[in-house]
């Protein structure tokens, strides 16, 4: 009897298993295959054909969610005018 009990418990356990894992992979996004990407832009080609930012087609096709800052080579290249550090010793 005490078989049965054991046996039974652990397949209630496997269908509550199966039920979680079923919902989880409904609620996954996930990005494959290639991505047509713009080379000047980077924007990214949508299944339907429109261009968009690549920011907004991975947000939508993932959970990732982007916050925005500017990398060290990018600030020296686009910002060195506002750059206080750099004095003058002419």
């Amino acid at each position: 009897m005490l078989d049965i009990t054991e046996r039974h418990q652990t397949a209630v356990e496997r269908d509550r298993l199966i039920e979680e894992l079923q919902q989880a992979l409904a609620r996954v996004k996930q990005l494959s295959g290639l991505l047509p990407i713009c080379a000047s832009c980077k924007k990214i080609r949508d299944d339907d054909g429109y261009w968009k930012q690549v920011e907004s087609y991975i947000s939508s096709h993932s959970g990732a969610k982007f916050s925005h800052g500017i990398c060290p080579e990018c600030m020296a290249r686009d910002f060195s005018q506002y750059d206080n550090t750099k004095a003058s010793l002419g």
